[in-house]
């Protein structure tokens, strides 16, 4: 059908204008003499007024349908739509499809399940919100395509079925017709392509990548996700950090027209994990926890004398509100960081209370006082542990949920860091072996490289993440290219030299051919988006994602497949019992 004009476009520039416009019917308003449809397209939604003496035919909401009309200025704005100052006089109306009535409220406020959001996805997605959210998710591409094209990056698409390996979750595995009993597995990232790329002479590179990781899921994390996907060569970490951040702040500046202060600051690892309790620290509030163990150290208080770390978080103004149920919800959160529990004290009208506090002494008591500045109806939040990791990462999860639930984020707000001087090597819970922090292709610092052979604990890693928000949107690293210390940091992992050749051997091959130096990073392209946009959930800013059980109900996959194909490949179905 003919169309003049987007919906959203109109403006009091077009009075007087003819137009033809099509959409969906968002809502119909009949007062007898006056028809009031406002008509909906990507572009947003304009009033159409229909006289008495058109011909109307029957029109119901999510109709489509076709307007022949004048722009004409309102007599009383609608404030609250983009095009309120003006309304299309309609003189002609066609019906181009009916629809029957939606399962689902087709508003940026709709009273649907997620179940049945994402069931009925493509009405969802009619919603002006997840327009918007769409629009952005495209104007982040586009930004990054100028940027990196600008900066002589040539974008390479790396292969979708590829080798299985071991990099930290769990592969989705792809069984092969022609050679049965083998299995691709989906890239979990284009890691070790995006190397051979530095080694093949490319030296910079960049891909809008799919990955794929088969583990359980959250509020910002999906099976498969997209990574803006970076590597380059013959670059020091500071010049790759720098370009980086423009890329991060060239795309805020298109798409939301918001100005990142460069250069970004840098924080070490350990001392975002000392002040903030996380490597991905929220930065747009304080509220940072200290140690008090030895403030507390001459307590008789088993809890303190037992364990080498006692961290505590302050929180102001909640003693009135904190509840025994609430104490008990604390208590839940603690298990998820391996802590028995949280003590809780308040500290109201001038006096510390709990239950612990018959054991402090009065000098103890009046340090606490004076070192965590309480005011009246703060409470403090203490972890003990012989982990500092646990200890800091527990209360580092109430700090971000405290600062959300007392709103101490500025709205329309953004501040970005990275996060530098990771360790190399992390201490794995299931196994009590080295695992690696980042990957096992990540360089340690030049300065402490002797050290894989004395103490390997000990190594920090050529690494760093960029924070915005609170979100990790970015992670990378200088890469080891010399191939005795890759082989190292594999042994130092627990790979035999089988494992090696097994799962790394073409790799490790390559090095043998001029390597040059490198590095690079991944953006979460949904986590960008997510911040662009002010939600929190992953699944609003893609088209059609899954949901926490990592089920698509729209489509009801996974599911079963026929027999006949099952025995194409070889495979049988194991039947729990």
């Amino acid at each position: 059908m003919e169309r003049s004009n987007h919906n959203g476009t109109l403006s009091l520039n077009d009075v007087n204008k003819e137009v033809t416009l099509v959409g969906w019917v968002h809502k119909r308003r009949n007062l007898g003499s006056l028809l009031f449809i406002d008509l909906r397209d990507r572009s947003g939604i304009v009033q159409v007024t229909v006289r008495e003496g058109v011909k109307v035919p029957d029109i119901r909401n999510e109709y489509v349908i076709w307007v022949k009309g004048k722009v004409a200025k309102k007599d009383v704005p609608n404030k609250q739509l983009k095009t309120g100052e003006i309304e299309v006089i309609a003189s002609e109306i066609k019906v181009i499809n009916k629809a029957e009535t939606t399962p689902i409220i087709i508003d940026d406020n709709t009273d649907a399940l997620e179940d049945t959001r994402l069931k009925y996805r493509y009405l969802d997605l009619r919603r002006p919100i997840n327009q918007k959210r769409l629009q952005i998710r495209a104007n982040v591409v586009k930004a990054t395509h100028e940027y990196l094209d600008a900066n002589d990056f040539l974008e390479v698409e790396t292969p979708i079925l590829t080798l299985s390996t071991p990099e930290g979750a769990r592969d989705y595995l792809v069984p092969s017709r022609i050679h049965k009993g083998c299995f691709y597995a989906l890239p979990q990232s284009p890691q070790m392509y995006k190397q051979l790329l530095m080694i093949a002479g490319c030296e910079r590179y960049y891909q809008i990548a799919k990955c794929f990781r088969d583990e359980d899921l959250r509020a910002d994390r999906q099976p498969d996700f997209t990574q803006i996907d970076i590597e380059t060569s013959f670059l020091d970490q500071d010049q790759v950090l720098t370009m980086m951040e423009g890329l991060i702040a060239h795309i805020f500046k298109k798409v939301i027209n918001y100005d990142i202060k460069l250069p970004l600051r840098r924080m070490k690892y350990d001392d975002a994990v000392r002040d903030y309790g996380s490597d991905k620290p929220e930065t747009r509030f304080e509220m940072k926890l200290k140690d008090i163990k030895d403030i507390v150290k001459g307590s008789d208080f088993g809890v303190f004398k037992d364990n080498q770390f006692v961290r505590a978080l302050v929180v102001n103004g909640v003693a009135d509100k904190t509840s025994r149920k609430v104490i008990d919800k604390l208590q839940l959160e603690a298990k998820k960081f391996s802590l028995k529990g949280y003590i809780v004290l308040k500290f109201e009208n001038k006096k510390l209370d709990g239950s612990i506090v018959k054991y402090l002494s009065d000098e103890i008591v009046n340090n606490l006082i004076k070192e965590l500045k309480l005011k009246d109806n703060d409470i403090v939040i203490i972890a003990a542990s012989n982990s500092y990791r646990d200890a800091s990462f527990g209360l580092g999860a109430l700090r971000a949920s405290y600062g959300n639930e007392l709103k101490l984020i500025p709205p329309h707000t953004h501040d970005a860091l990275y996060i530098v001087d990771f360790p190399l090597f992390e201490i794995s819970k299931e196994t009590g072996m080295l695992t690696s922090c980042h990957h096992p292709f990540t360089r340690p610092k030049d300065d402490e490289a002797y050290l894989l052979d004395k103490d390997p604990s000990k190594v920090h890693a050529s690494a760093y993440d960029m924070v915005i928000d609170g979100n990790e949107a970015g992670g990378g690293s200088l890469r080891i290219y010399d191939p005795e210390m890759q082989k190292k940091v594999f042994k130092i992992l627990g790979l035999t030299d089988e494992d090696i050749k097994r799962k790394f051997g073409f790799f490790i091959d390559a090095f043998k051919y001029g390597t040059p130096p490198h590095g690079g990073i991944a953006f979460g392209l949904e986590r960008i988006v997510m911040m662009l946009s002010e939600t929190n959930n992953i699944r609003d800013v893609i088209a059609f994602p899954k949901n926490l059980s990592a089920m698509c109900p729209m489509s009801n996959s996974p599911r079963e497949v026929d027999q006949d194909q099952l025995d194409e490949l070889g495979i049988q179905i194991k039947k729990e019992k």
